[in-house]
């Protein structure tokens, strides 16, 4: 499956990007320092806060984060919906500021490839599946051989070569969302936004779409990102990013290893983000467990940094 060259000027941004910033453009994504303000009414709301964030080409990973954390704003931005209001932003070497809204326009229709939670978002219900996966192609001028010949491809690639010919409001929850992701992957893109791919769907049918998406990810080396509100979610991919107040706090890491017994077995390793800045967010509750507010104590050790609570008793002793 080779890919579709980048149209138009998006082409020369993607070349010249590497060039314009070296320190982003070997991944597939790069946040830096990253803000977003909306102005609403006469107030201003910050949903980015500075946030970096890095994906490596091919990597499959969840973000997640509460209603109000920024992850929605995210979404919009990597997905050419939005621009921020400061910092560096990249997806496949393109400088998303860079992009003329030509240039944005098409990049949304070959760069990325969006699934979304709801289905007429995704699908025309009385065109086929065959029909749906095709679209997105006959729009972007693919002739009807190739358009054909592809559509077939990613039907059995997300195991739904028998449903070509059915009407998508004929199909399941599960299928109608296993088609949408061919549809995302059309016209080759290198990156694949999921916004809550699962939250309309029972346990069995979002276990099945998560082996879809590895599937296809390892199949097509296709970057992958979840977003979502649900912390279970995190558990289908290898590595989750938790959003908190416009920026990313934590990273869970995860991977197969082999216990004593030989067995194998799924290690999960919690991490706390350090910022470009060398800011950090405790979380929550060890925050309430040691009663933490506006001032902590640090004292550097060889190996590591402590962080105790500052009393007022301790301040008044010296």
């Amino acid at each position: 499956m080779s890919g579709h060259p980048y149209p138009g000027d998006v082409e020369a941004h993607a070349a010249a990007a590497p060039e314009q910033n070296s320190a982003l453009a070997p991944h597939a994504i790069a946040c830096e320092n990253l803000v977003k303000i909306y102005k609403v009414a006469d107030l201003e709301v910050v949903a980015l806060q500075g946030l970096d964030l890095v994906v490596e080409p091919g990597e499959l990973i969840a973000v997640v984060g509460a209603s109000g954390s920024g992850k929605s704003t995210l979404q919009n931005i990597l997905g050419g919906v939005d621009t921020p209001t400061a910092g560096r932003v990249e997806v496949a070497g393109l400088d998303l500021a860079a992009l003329s809204e030509r240039d944005r326009t098409l990049y949304r229709r070959r760069v990325v490839g969006f699934v979304w939670q709801q289905t007429a978002r995704n699908l025309l219900p009385y065109l086929t599946a065959a029909e749906n996966v095709e679209l997105p192609m006959t729009l972007a001028g693919v002739g009807r051989k190739e358009r054909g010949s592809r559509g077939r491809e990613l039907l059995e690639l997300v195991g739904l070569p028998g449903r070509a010919g059915h009407r998508a409001d004929a199909l399941s929850g599960g299928e109608q969302q296993r088609v949408a992701v061919a549809i995302a992957l059309a016209n080759r893109p290198r990156v694949l936004l999921a916004d809550e791919p699962t939250g309309e769907l029972d346990s069995e049918n979002a276990n099945q779409l998560f082996e879809t998406l590895r599937g296809v990810n390892r199949e097509l080396n296709v970057t992958a990102i979840v977003f979502t509100h649900d912390p279970h979610v995190s558990e289908q991919v290898q590595r989750t990013i938790g959003i908190r107040d416009g920026r990313t706090s934590t990273e869970t890491l995860r991977r197969h290893e082999l216990g004593p017994a030989g067995e194998e077995r799924l290690v999960a390793e919690d991490l706390v983000v350090l910022d470009g800045a060398g800011r950090l967010q405790l979380p929550r509750d060890y925050v309430s467990a040691l009663d933490l507010e506006r001032r902590v104590r640090l004292l550097l050790e060889p190996d590591h940094i402590g962080v105790w609570p500052h009393r007022r008793e301790q301040s008044d002793d010296g």
